[in-house]
């Protein structure tokens, strides 16, 4: 993964490095749970990545992701903020998994 970012950076913006700084955020915090700090910057470098692509499908999993961490660590205003500003953007496709995983999410944190 680590080789797959570097990659990215000496080759370009590949179109799926948004999405290998997510999923290095989620193996941080399996790796390191008790600091989560380094997941957050990677989950965050993962939004304005797929941003400045457009990729809205990982914009939107990378929030997810960040929003979970976020309402964990008792910032439930902020994450239901920044998942609901991606997930309104979305006029079609509200079967997929990940805006089903966005939804439940909000729906959790307006609870």
């Amino acid at each position: 993964m680590d080789r797959g970012l570097a990659m990215g950076r000496d080759g370009g913006e590949s179109f799926y490095r948004g999405e290998l700084y997510r999923i290095r955020g989620e193996l941080i915090q399996i790796e390191v749970p008790a600091d989560p700090h380094e997941a957050e910057r990677l989950f965050r470098t993962a939004i304005d990545t797929a941003s400045r692509q457009q990729a809205r499908s990982f914009e939107l999993r990378a929030t997810t992701s960040l929003a979970r961490l976020l309402a964990k660590q008792g910032h439930r205003v902020e994450a239901r903020t920044i998942l609901a500003e991606i997930y309104n953007w979305f006029t079609e496709g509200f079967d997929t998994p990940d805006l089903n995983d966005a939804k439940a999410l909000l729906d959790e944190l307006n609870e």
